[in-house]
């Protein structure tokens, strides 16, 4: 990763898979731009990286604007001059039986992760075609994209919606050597995954008693995997999806 340049979305918080994947791609040598709605956060990860000497900048970034993602590229290449890699991290998750489930909440599942991806990558796909260059994508879906959980009707559909989006683009511009691959996580120790956690703690509790490792995940085992496929290492590998799940899927 010497000297790329990759956009890492949702990436505010200090435990999140956003922010380990950040830190992890620039102590391998690219040089990072991190986006989140949290502006206030995401500055204090500017500065966490920077004290790591690695080189990175911020935008404060609402995933499902377009005009947003105009604006993360264009600061993109006006500090960097360039963009080689996206990872679309950005996300949401609400659970809720179906019946209690409000439309307002359904269309935010959907837009903030599945819309928010296909922005995501049109806009940096356009970026790759213009620079006449090699790209990687890497789309964060879960195993509630290829599995149903209970509750999570919208997590699951938007989250299922990431791996076929993934899929679907990969094949379109393949000939392109722009690749473009899906990352889902199991139980993975997040913010998210906490919040989860006091909304559902009967079902959370029993989805991590199922896990064969027994064990939750940590964000750095999400981003070591993310960092191999934005590398030139995965150059062969594209509209393929990869579970980190500690098995759970396996069953």
């Amino acid at each position: 990763m010497k000297d790329k340049i990759a956009i890492i979305t949702g990436a505010a918080s200090e435990i999140g898979i956003g922010f380990a994947t950040a830190r992890r791609l620039g102590q391998a040598g690219a040089r990072i731009a991190i986006t989140d709605i949290d502006e206030a956060r995401l500055q204090d990860r500017v500065s966490d990286l920077k004290g790591l000497d690695i080189e990175a900048i911020g935008f404060s970034h609402d995933v499902t604007s377009e005009e947003n993602w105009d604006m993360v590229v264009a600061g993109t290449l006006s500090q960097f001059g360039r963009v080689d890699a996206l990872v679309n991290n950005a996300g949401a998750v609400h659970l809720s039986p179906t019946l209690e489930y409000s439309v307002d909440q359904w269309h935010e599942q959907i837009d903030t992760n599945l819309s928010s991806a296909f922005l995501g990558c049109r806009r940096v796909i356009a970026e790759f075609v213009r620079q006449k260059s090699a790209g990687s994508i890497v789309n964060l879906s879960s195993i509630a994209g290829s599995v149903g959980i209970m509750h999570g009707a919208a997590y699951s559909a938007s989250k299922g919606g990431v791996r076929l989006l993934t899929k679907s683009l990969a094949l379109e511009f393949a000939r392109a050597n722009i690749r473009i691959n899906s990352v889902h996580p199991g139980a993975i120790t997040t913010e998210i995954s906490q919040r989860a956690k006091t909304l559902a703690p009967e079902q959370m509790e029993a989805f991590a008693d199922a896990i064969p490792m027994g064990r939750e995940g940590e964000p750095e085992d999400v981003a070591a995997l993310i960092a191999f496929l934005v590398s030139d290492d995965a150059k062969y590998i594209t509209g393929a999806e990869f579970c980190v799940d500690g098995g759970l899927t396996a069953q």
